[in-house]
């Protein structure tokens, strides 16, 4: 990877407009990156259109209005970051910021733990309408159904899931994945091990039903945040608030009091009760395929259901590889693994890249200068097992620091050309995975395999490795400088 350069950032809106996903929306229609579509119905047209814009890296977002059988006005947003200008514009960044700068701005961000705290306000745009009791239909919003096997209609999938640990009072909120059964009853996925997961069985252990707030229209930045690893015990609020460089201001759920962002486009609150289940899915994933099938999760009955005037609904949809639900996540999955790979002691790392193609988790390419025999496999092991890496991970290849772990051509070269199967492969077994992972061992068992793949020069051949076939940097810059004219950029 290059040498880090701090990304140019651009004007910020004004404060407060930074939590509102009009202004962000605004944004990309001022950048050129914004598809305004009329007409789609939610059935099949939606999702049809989203899954071919979302098979192409860096197509425009789309805006879906006049949604047959819904006022106009009651629009839905979709594709929003399976572009890297639309993620530097997220982060207030320039639009043409390279994506290994994406990666850097990432490890500074988490280096340097920037937190803000929320502020709490007695109203905001999200409670222009509250209802309760018989009033409650989240189906006056138009969700559509993804994609055309899946067994309902999604509400929660670019989505905010909050949640207050009984035992600490620390807030937590997640990107989980939240199902529209009834006007009034919805249901959500959480993968056993995920803070979500952890908090609702805490609740739950002592016989009480869990408070729950669920959050599906809101400024980008708030939901990646939610899509991140940030350690259990922190809370994202503040990490929100850090990213946004301003408070994130929120109300206080009128039920549960959880905190919801004042600028949301539309939340509802209500409660997990235990043993309450019901079925959930099938629903197209990220990995490309309908995992999971057809099972019972919990069950949010919902107490209060609010949303602005002409709500928009926002969408992060999982499909193959790459997707709107997790290409964002590789330059900070990059970063994360990074960073946790130097605070493990791993010298020399000169890049990290967790491959779109593989959902930003299956695939992780390290790059090392090495330095003595075992770290290409020391830096390998720990990438696999270490927590921004271990969630169903699949692959972890380490090559020298003459590849660019970007550029998947030159990581298959290495691996055909450096790689030795007898020594260099290492599998893991009982890994750390999900149900959504097709590989994983079977029902009630989501753990998985992977392989760990030395595909760097064998250290005690270093200097005796095939020389590579590469003009030198004299001859490059001999070329470039009488033939630039004619030559290609790269």
């Amino acid at each position: 990877m290059d040498v880090p350069v701090k990304p140019r950032t651009i004007k910020q809106p004004a404060a407060k407009e930074r939590q509102d996903l009009r202004t962000w929306i605004a944004q990309l229609r001022a950048a050129g990156e914004l598809q305004d579509i009329a007409g789609a119905e939610r059935e099949k047209e939606i999702g049809g259109i989203v899954d071919i814009y979302q098979r192409k890296i860096g197509n425009k977002a789309v805006l879906f209005d006049d949604v047959p059988g819904y006022p106009r006005g009651h629009r839905i947003l979709a594709n929003i970051l399976t572009s890297v200008r639309r993620i530097a514009i997220t982060l207030g960044l320039d639009p043409d910021t390279p994506t290994v700068e994406l990666v850097h701005y990432w490890r500074r961000y988490m280096k340097e733990s920037r937190a803000i705290p929320p502020v709490t306000v007695n109203t905001g745009p999200v409670m222009e309408n509250v209802k309760t009791g018989g009033e409650i239909d989240i189906f006056k919003i138009p969700v559509p159904r993804w994609h055309e096997h899946d067994g309902g209609y999604y509400i929660g999938t670019g989505d905010m899931v909050i949640m207050r640990d009984p035992d600490t009072g620390w807030i937590n909120y997640g990107a989980y994945r939240v199902q529209a059964h009834e006007r009034n009853v919805a249901t959500v996925m959480c993968s056993k091990g995920k803070h979500g997961d952890i908090i609702k069985r805490k609740y739950h252990e002592r016989g009480e039903p869990c408070p729950i707030a669920v959050v599906a229209g809101m400024h980008p930045a708030l939901f990646m945040v939610a899509g991140l690893e940030i350690p259990y015990g922190r809370n994202e609020y503040d990490a929100a608030g850090g990213l946004i460089g301003e408070p994130v201001e929120v109300i206080a759920g009128p039920k549960t009091g959880l905190p919801i962002p004042a600028h949301a486009e539309i939340a509802f609150e209500g409660f997990i009760h235990p043993n309450d289940l019901h079925d959930e899915g099938p629903f197209g994933e990220w990995t490309g395929y309908y995992a999971g099938g057809l099972k019972q999760e919990p069950v949010i009955r919902i107490a209060t259901f609010m949303h602005r005037n002409d709500p928009v609904l926002l969408a992060a949809i999982p499909g193959i590889p790459p997707d709107d639900d997790s290409f964002y996540r590789g330059t900070y999955r990059s970063g994360a693994v990074w960073n946790q790979l130097e605070a493990a002691g791993v010298p020399e790392v000169k890049g990290v890249w967790a491959h779109a193609a593989g959902g930003s988790r299956l695939w992780l390419t390290v790059s090392i200068k090495q330095q003595y025999a075992g770290h290409a496999k020391q830096a390998g092991l720990i990438a696999s097992q270490c927590h921004a890496g271990a969630y169903a991970n699949r692959f972890v290849v380490v090559v020298d620091d003459d590849i660019d772990p970007t550029d998947i051509d030159r990581v298959v070269w290495a691996m055909c050309t450096r790689f030795d199967p007898r020594e260099g492969m290492e599998t893991l077994r009982g890994c750390w995975s999900t149900v959504l992972d097709p590989m994983a061992y079977g029902e009630g068992d989501p753990r998985n395999a992977r392989i760990v793949i030395d595909a760097c020069k064998p250290f005690t051949r270093r200097d005796t490795f095939p020389v590579v076939v590469r003009a030198s940097e004299e001859v490059e810059a001999l070329v470039r400088g009488k033939f630039s004219d004619v030559l290609p950029r790269s």
